[in-house]
């Protein structure tokens, strides 16, 4: 029942019908207008006058009505129901339909005391389930964290989890993490004997391989009650409709529970996103052969920097400079000398020049070719150098020397230098290392460098440049005025037993000069050129004006084929500035792509490939592990039902004396004077009393 409070004294009621009665009086008490015609008005209208004002008095107290709603929320049962491939391969036909008919019994026996919610999960956890059976991966520790994400705040009262138990993504379940404090019970799907069955269990693999190199590949193979029996592993390259076997292995099974690996390598022969496929023969009597194969996708890259190492005759520092870039996968040395026949310099992506050009070697007609294909260049200058030459061939520092005499200089890193990062750790060993050779002469630096070392000379630091990097005619240029780089790499592996500071300083100079900067106005990315079956392929898109700023004011149209010709076209999304498309999931395959816009008259396009490989987990664990469900109910204080037995969780779970509803009370207030029929009863009040005083002739 409501009630009614104040916020002041309730005994001012007492003033309100006093006030009410008295303002009554003084307008009727004396008035003689209607005793001839209606002798008893008088007191009615003071009565109608009184309950008026003692209302209107009364709520300037701010009366409040109070009242108490009580709700019963049940309890929460959650159905989360397994719908990948695995699972329909043990569901179906009669099967399938009897379950589904137990699942529904369920359903409605829960209905009538819990709030019942079904989840169906796999590649992700969904509300609703459907019995399709088609997602790709099983993760079982994803949807008890996710139940309890959802209902861990409400009252949950039990989790009813149908499984076989095999999981290939995430952790097992027991320890997952999920603070569920309800019971969860499991439904145990799938057939725990083991059948005679040869599969390839794993296969280890780079995603990444760059043109030319041999990459190895790890292949796990098991096989279950084949003990006896021969096979033949077999890995081929699949290139569209053909399939070129590459390397064959027989495979002796020795026991009951087999188990062997075997490592192959292969060669990155062609750059693009290549297809492996990798098969083991069918034994007889054996189950299934669907997990006999397995297909893998490697993006071989021919992005590789190639770096020649020219000099004017051997030096030990061409053999530190080659080790330490060897060091990175991304780069192909080789060296040659000057007086080597057939030089190519074209062939290259970036040239070190090692005492060149020196006195008894002119280079300028190969300065000429590398300047006419803008290849960067770095000069090391040491004793054998013609810096006259030197100061016409780059533009970075000034030089006056005749190398007939040397200074031994130790390198100290530029504070204001700042086009890219250095380590403190070298900023602090660097002036450390043992002195290398520089010619004695002058030498300044132009406003075109950036000098990242100083020469320090004894323990007296200069301005002169030692190593500096910058542009000559828009070419990337470096210049280390000194020989010897050689003791600077065997220093720091005597002082750290390692090669880091050397490398770090060396690799991070040519990483800049041999970074090539995109020009193009139109380009289109790619997160990764290798996707899933269950994965969105998504784009990105840049389109850049001639003072190469964003802008998105043209539309963007994409193509996209598969190996049978079959084309799908989009349109780009503008976001921000830029643009993006989500092509959505794609069948497996390889697909080009090409992308075009209409920018100020001009047709720009963009071309590229990418792939789409299957999922395969669920084809290569065919054996339900119940073990992992029963564990699972232990751990929560549910229990472990067979199919055959879903419908009965119900009685489990109302025996359960924790699984109870719960009561929520809640008061809400609500001020008088938003009542309507307050309004409205002194509103008919007043208009009472005006209409009895106009009928009997007052005003």
């Amino acid at each position: 029942m409501p009630n009614l409070s104040f916020q002041y004294p309730a005994w001012f009621l007492i003033l309100c019908v006093l006030l009410g009665l008295g303002y009554a009086m003084l307008l009727y008490y004396r008035d003689t207008t209607f005793r001839e015609q209606a002798p008893g008005l008088n007191r009615g209208l003071g009565i109608l006058r009184w309950l008026t004002v003692t209302i209107l008095s009364a709520l300037l107290l701010s009366p409040l009505l109070k009242s108490v709603r009580t709700e019963t929320k049940k309890p929460v049962v959650v159905l989360a129901q397994d719908e990948s491939e695995s699972i329909g391969a043990s569901l179906q036909g009669e099967t399938l339909d009897q379950y589904k008919q137990n699942w529904q019994t369920l359903r409605e026996a829960l209905a009538e005391n819990y709030e019942v919610h079904e989840l169906a999960f796999g590649d992700e956890v969904r509300e609703g389930v459907a019995f399709k059976f088609q997602d790709k991966v099983s993760n079982l520790s994803e949807v008890l964290r996710d139940v309890y994400d959802r209902y861990g705040a409400q009252n949950l009262g039990a989790v009813i989890l149908a499984s076989d138990g095999i999981y290939n993504e995430g952790s097992n379940p027991a320890y997952s993490g999920a603070q569920i404090a309800a019971p969860v019970y499991t439904v145990a799907l799938g057939d725990t004997t083991p059948k005679k069955d040869l599969l390839i269990k794993r296969v280890f693999h780079n995603k990444i391989a760059y043109l030319g190199d041999k990459f190895s590949v790890q292949i796990d193979v098991a096989a279950s009650n084949c003990a006896g029996t021969q096979t033949v592993l077999t890995v081929s390259k699949v290139a569209g409709d053909e399939t070129r076997t590459l390397q064959s292995f027989p495979v002796n099974v020795s026991g009951k529970d087999f188990f062997a690996t075997r490592e192959v390598f292969l060669e990155a022969d062609q750059p693009g996103v290549a297809q492996y496929r990798i098969t083991l023969a069918k034994v007889p009597g054996e189950a299934s052969a669907v997990n006999n194969s397995r297909d893998i996708f490697i993006d071989v890259l021919d992005a590789r920097q190639k770096i020649l190492l020219l000099a004017n005759g051997p030096h030990p520092d061409l053999s530190a400079v080659r080790q330490t870039l060897e060091a990175n996968k991304n780069y192909q040395v080789a060296i040659a000398y000057i007086s080597d026949p057939g030089i190519d310099a074209t062939k290259f992506d970036f040239v070190v020049l090692h005492n060149l050009p020196s006195t008894t070697n002119d280079i300028s007609g190969l300065l000429t070719t590398m300047n006419t294909r803008r290849i960067p260049r770095m000069f090391i200058a040491g004793m054998q150098t013609n810096y006259a030459a030197l100061a016409k061939a780059q533009g970075l520092a000034g030089v006056q020397s005749n190398a007939q005499q040397s200074d031994d200089v130790q390198g100290k890193v530029s504070p204001q230098f700042a086009a890219f990062n250095l380590s403190p750790r070298v900023a602090e060993e660097l002036p450390k290392f043992n002195p290398v050779i520089s010619a004695f002469g002058n030498f300044n630096a132009t406003p075109q460098a950036q000098v990242l070392l100083r020469k320090r000379i004894g323990k007296v630091d200069t301005d002169q440049p030692l190593l500096a990097i910058g542009e000559t005619d828009g070419i990337k240029t470096g210049l280390f005025l000194a020989e010897g780089l050689w003791k600077w790499r065997l220093f720091d592996y005597l002082q750290h037993n390692n090669h880091e500071i050397f490398e770090e300083l060396l690799g991070k100079t040519v990483q800049y000069l041999t970074l090539k900067e995109d020009k193009r106005k139109f380009r289109v990315t790619l997160d990764q050129n290798i996707f899933k079956e269950n994965e969105p392929v998504v784009f990105g898109a840049e389109l850049y004006n001639d003072n190469y700023e964003l802008t998105n004011e043209f539309d963007v149209a994409m193509s996209i084929r598969n190996t049978a010709g079959k084309e799908f076209l989009y349109t780009f999304n503008k976001l921000g500035k830029a643009y993006t498309l989500n092509a959505g999931i794609l069948p497996v395959g390889n697909y080009t792509f090409r992308a075009t816009t209409n920018f100020n008259a001009q047709n720009l396009v963009f071309d590229g490939r990418f792939s789409v490989q299957p999922i395969q987990l669920e084809l290569f664990e065919t054996t339900a592990n119940h073990a992992v469900l029963r564990q699972l109910s232990d751990q929560f204080g549910g229990e472990m039902v067979s199919a055959a037995g879903l419908a009965g969780i119900a009685d489990s779970i109302k025996a359960k004396q924790t699984v109870k509803p719960v009561i929520y009370q809640s008061t809400h207030t609500n001020p008088l004077i938003n009542l309507k029929w307050i309004f409205l009863l002194l509103a008919g009040l007043l208009s009472v009393e005006w209409f009895l005083r106009r009928y009997f002739g007052a005003y």
